[in-house]
């Protein structure tokens, strides 16, 4: 499952509306025979990039996937109709899917003769799901603000988040193209109204947002209670200085801390989420 969920992550950033999940397919023997992740929305999913690496090799075998195998036919064929098609006898979930169709994939799986055991590292799946889980129930974006001294952000790479809002206003994609031709960014956001700006994001595709420099922006997010982690950069003091470095806002909780060259990183959430690692 560990592998799973790494294998998970690398769809952040492209997924978009649908969620990063990864899987790994087990032969008969305990050995791993092919394993996938979905990239973005009108490709296949993780669990079909998985069996078509395992190719008849996943008969008999297990499939162990981040999330509940979908149960609808979209732009790609419904994943419990492929891993039942493909002789898999055993699924391992980490988390149900909420917009699982129907009485759900684990429910189908299970009619069809499949063992399914779920719950498996559910905490740590939500490592990679845990954003795209959020938006679903807020019907905004998951929001980051990364900050720093003079509005430095060293080392950020922004191709994980969906979309990223720059000090100037603009909106402009985390990996330019990732996602492809379905996705696409208002010209605009409402000004002074940050929450119908992230409901319209939402309604656009985008579940991660990147708040990028000014302060007073991102602080009208704030103050609407619609930013969910802070990024911190602290430049390296002497070991013994006068001076005022940025902090994280009031009403958030430091939830990891560490050197980055010559940066302190500090990570902190809205008080009540659960800690990321970084």
């Amino acid at each position: 499952m560990r592998r799973a969920i790494a294998l998970s992550a690398m769809g952040l950033g492209t997924t978009s509306p649908n969620p990063p999940v990864g899987c790994v397919i087990l032969g008969p023997d305990g050995r791993v025979t092919g394993e996938g992740f979905h990239r973005r929305k009108g490709e296949a999913h993780a669990e079909g990039n998985a069996l078509a690496a395992a190719g008849t090799a996943a008969r008999g075998g297990t499939a162990v996937v981040t999330l509940e195998p979908c149960n609808h036919v979209g732009r790609a064929p419904a994943c419990r109709a492929l891993l039942i098609e493909a002789g898999i006898t055993r699924v391992v979930v980490a988390l149900i899917d909420p917009t699982s169709r129907g009485e759900g994939g684990v429910a189908e799986l299970r009619r069809a003769g499949v063992d399914v055991e779920v719950g498996v590292l559910a905490d740590e799946a939500e490592l990679v799901l845990g954003p795209w889980l959020t938006a679903l129930q807020r019907g905004m974006p998951f929001v980051t603000w990364a900050y720093g001294d003079d509005r430095e952000v060293p080392g950020l790479d922004s191709r994980g988040y969906d979309a990223v809002l720059g000090p100037d206003g603009q909106l402009r994609e985390g990996a330019p193209g990732g996602h492809g031709d379905a996705f696409a960014l208002p010209d605009e956001l409402p000004q002074g109204e940050p929450g119908e700006g992230l409901q319209n994001l939402y309604a656009a595709g985008v579940r991660s947002l990147l708040l990028l420099g000014s302060r007073e922006l991102a602080e009208s997010y704030a103050a609407g209670g619609l930013v969910d982690e802070v990024l911190v950069w602290l430049p390296g003091p002497e070991a013994s200085s006068q001076g005022e470095e940025p902090t994280p806002p009031a009403g958030f909780r430091v939830t990891a801390v560490r050197r980055v060259g010559d940066y302190v990183l500090l990570r902190a959430q809205r008080q009540g989420g659960e800690p990321i690692p970084l």
